[in-house]
């Protein structure tokens, strides 16, 4: 069987300092108990079958511990991105070295493309890719031809409402999807669509089998996927979502 693995990378001393796009900045960010949050979450997907695999610390960039959007994975090839936001273009370094030690083909998209991870939900052969803010139609282009052999459908989709696509909508293990219905621009995409009765409701990590892990925010989306028959984990995420970030975006699932 092969392992599970996540890929994370520990906060910076200057989080607080993050990027805020959609929302208003509010209540400062308390570095400390991001850094507490941030280590109960790897806790938990420790503890729920997970082997951590830790990116090089990248203390002088805010936005650093939203891994997910540095890179996409899929089969063997790891695409590293190109933010739409060039100050987060030096999270980068460390990363490809991190999937290359665990096999990975990795593949780098350039000028002019953007991309970013948060961008990209997969399930099975499809691939859905928000444009429209930090991704380009350059940079699904280039996805597109790194994963050619893959077998995927890739589906360009509108974001508008939101920093990144999967700020709006994740996947179940099903294939239905999730989506708080004010901030995402077309549920018709979908046509397993479940809308979702709070904001941080639409962010699921996928731990295997029926268990998914989600934000101690959306307590109401958590009891109606446990009525679904899902296996729910809940984190208190609430520094990280100060600056926009959700449960998704601080881990990337590697092969084992």
């Amino acid at each position: 069987m092969h392992r599970r693995l996540a890929l994370v990378r520990r906060p910076s001393p200057r989080l607080a300092d993050g990027i805020v796009t959609h929302i208003a900045r509010s209540a400062a960010v308390d570095g400390e108990l991001a850094l507490r949050q941030w280590q109960e979450h790897v806790d938990v997907l420790r503890r729920r079958g997970w082997s951590v695999v830790e990116a090089p610390p990248a203390d002088d960039c805010p936005d650093g511990v939203f891994i997910e959007d540095q890179v996409v994975v899929h089969g063997d090839v790891a695409v590293l991105c190109r933010s739409g936001a060039p100050e987060r273009r030096d999270e980068r370094p460390g990363v490809r070295e991190a999937v290359e030690a665990h096999g990975y083909r990795v593949v780098e998209v350039e000028e002019p493309g953007t991309l970013d991870g948060g961008d990209v939900l997969k399930h099975g052969h499809l691939v859905w890719v928000g444009v429209g803010g930090r991704t380009n139609l350059a940079g699904v282009e280039q996805l597109r031809h790194a994963l050619d052999g893959h077998r995927v459908d890739m589906v360009a989709v509108p974001v508008s409402k939101v920093l990144h696509l999967k700020s709006a909508v994740t996947a179940l293990p099903d294939g239905t999807v999730l989506g708080y219905p004010p901030l995402v621009d077309d549920p018709s995409i979908w046509p397993q669509f479940l809308a979702v009765p709070e904001e941080s409701g639409a962010h699921v990590v996928l731990l295997g089998g029926m268990s998914v892990l989600m934000s101690a925010s959306a307590p109401r989306t958590a009891q109606l996927l446990a009525a679904r028959g899902h296996d729910v984990t809940t984190v208190d995420i609430s520094e990280f979502e100060k600056l926009e970030g959700c449960v998704t975006c601080l881990s990337v699932r590697l092969r084992g």
